[in-house]
């Protein structure tokens, strides 16, 4: 099944979110948080940035190149 623009759009919203998400949770736990929890969240924030970043070169990569 061919992956759609739409379809691309929609996964990079939502992977907005979950990184912002992420990204306040970090910071809430930079107050007074376990290290080991911070630790977590760091990976699992890094892991999503990763998955963002490939999801928005997909996206620009599926977008129609102008024939000039």
């Amino acid at each position: 099944m061919p992956v759609t623009i739409r379809f691309l759009a929609q996964e990079l919203y939502r992977l907005t979110q979950k990184v912002e998400g992420l990204e306040a949770g970090v910071r809430a736990l930079e107050e007074g948080g376990s290290p080991a929890e911070r630790a977590r969240l760091e990976g699992e924030l890094f892991r999503a940035k990763k998955e963002l970043e490939h999801c928005r070169s997909v996206l620009e990569a599926k977008k129609e190149k102008p024939l000039v």
